[in-house]
């Protein structure tokens, strides 16, 4: 029972069933239709013979009187397939006819129109139904002209016959058509049902089955194991994230912590204290940093940040940040070039945009130089645009990125070896590829042969 209240809980049962009453209904009316209309032509039909056999015999009565008539009948009698007919007296006595028995009150209806009454015709013995007229001849004499109603009768049991087989067609298809629907839907449910639980129970791997089929079953498994894919990413990134902040961030609060501990195992004076503070607060502040770029991050990332989509200039964005950094740039020996030669207008965050080519150009300054690069650091910031897209470049000729960790650098908290005496939290890259993907942009990392260049595409009309 609770597996046969299981599968009558099924939508494929519901539909079946609704299937079946709708077809059923509209087969019946059909059937009747057609038997009505049918049943109606046959009467039409019958009534018109009647009335032409009378006419026959009224013609024969005027040219040749009773006689005539009782000869005519008697004739047409003897035909295959003749119609019915009876000429009594006024006593009641059969003068000429092939009915041996009607109802004893049937001359009593005379001038009525055609009656359906029971007769038994002449040496059959069995009692049939047939369509009559009565008419009332000169002299008292009675006449009935009929026809059987047997084919008509016939024709609503073949009727009745196919209607009931077409019910049962229709049913036994349905149901044959709900096992097999059924039984498929139902082993498509069983599979998401099973995979949700495995992913219940923690098991971000499991997938829907896709048959390939192309229906709707699979377009939905399509669209989930995309979803479920992207929340597995989002999940792994979530836990890379977590470890990165843990181990990134246990090195500066255990130097905070063993900084205030020597200081206060350390001799009590004043300038001791406040070189400890000093390093302190410029330890903090580099923790407070870091925790907002990760908050920037995660604020673009969720669509919702800080600066507002405006019209912007993207030539004006590098050329401010290029005047920004060029002190510190000469300093570390380094030059800055611009090449923005036409104005790119486009929606965007000024802000973001600024931050993104700032972040570029700082990790430049910082990270490109080395000991095996001998030429002066130079760093190009170009603003062009490339049919619908803004192409922010960042370039320069230091000592690059490898290939094999283009892709990896993107990530929060990834820095490489080299980069590793160099003070920053390795969010740099990964805020300016949060910013691209806010603009519906890409970045890419290619080989500056030598150095790196880093190029940020933002589509101009879709910015925003």
């Amino acid at each position: 029972m609770p597996a046969l209240g299981r599968i009558v809980r099924t939508t494929a049962f519901k539909l079946s069933a609704i299937y079946i009453a709708v077809f059923s209904v509209f087969a019946v009316a059909f059937v009747l239709y057609i038997s009505y209309t049918t049943n109606v032509l046959l009467t039409q039909q019958v009534h018109d013979t009647i009335a032409a056999e009378i006419q026959g015999l009224a013609e024969q009565g005027r040219s040749g009187g009773l006689a005539a008539v009782v000869r005519a009948i008697e004739q047409r009698t003897n035909q295959p397939g003749a119609s019915l007919y009876l000429i009594t007296d006024v006593s009641g006595q059969v003068l000429a006819g092939n009915i041996s028995e009607v109802p004893s009150n049937l001359f009593q209806q005379s001038g009525m129109g055609p009656i359906t009454v029971p007769y038994e015709r002449n040496g059959e013995g069995v009692m049939k139904y047939a369509v009559v007229q009565i008419l009332r001849l000169p002299g008292g004499f009675w006449m009935l002209v009929g026809r059987d109603v047997g084919e008509r009768e016939e024709f609503r049991r073949i009727i009745s016959q196919a209607l009931a087989w077409a019910v049962a067609l229709m049913i036994g298809l349905a149901l044959v058509s709900w096992f097999f629907v059924s039984r498929r839907v139902l082993k498509r449910i069983d599979s998401v049902t099973e995979t949700s639980r495995r992913i219940v129970a923690g098991d971000l791997s499991g997938r829907l089955e896709v048959t390939g089929t192309g229906d709707e079953f699979d377009r939905l498994a399509e669209s989930l194991n995309a979803m479920l894919e992207k929340i597995e990413d989002l999940l792994h990134g979530l836990k890379d994230v977590s470890d990165n902040i843990a181990h990134d961030l246990k090195t500066p609060l255990t130097r905070l912590r063993n900084r205030v501990e020597a200081a206060l195992a350390g001799p009590q004076s004043t300038d001791s204290y406040r070189a400890t503070l000093e390093s302190t607060i410029e330890e903090s502040d580099r923790l407070i940093q870091t925790f907002n770029a990760l908050l920037m991050i995660a604020r673009i990332e969720a669509g919702s940040p800080d600066g507002a989509m405006t019209d912007v200039e993207a030539g004006g964005i590098v050329r401010d940040v290029a005047e920004l950094y060029e002190p510190a740039a000469e300093e570390g020996g380094a030059s800055i070039d611009v090449v923005a030669p036409n104005p790119v207008r486009l929606k965007a965050s000024r802000e973001l945009l600024g931050q993104a080519v700032a972040n570029l150009v700082d990790n430049a300054i910082k990270y490109a130089p080395g000991p095996e690069r001998t030429a002066p650091l130079k760093i190009v910031v170009s603003a062009l645009r490339e049919g619908d897209d803004l192409v922010l470049r960042v370039a320069d000729n230091g000592v690059g990125v490898p290939a094999a960790d283009r892709e990896r650098v993107l990530q929060r908290f990834v820095r490489l070896e080299k980069s590793r005496s160099q003070s920053g939290s390795g969010l740099g890259l990964s805020l300016v590829a949060a910013v691209a993907r806010l603009h519906h942009g890409v970045i890419e990392l290619a080989d500056n042969q030598p150095g790196l260049a880093v190029t940020m595409r933002v589509p101009v009309v879709a910015a925003g």
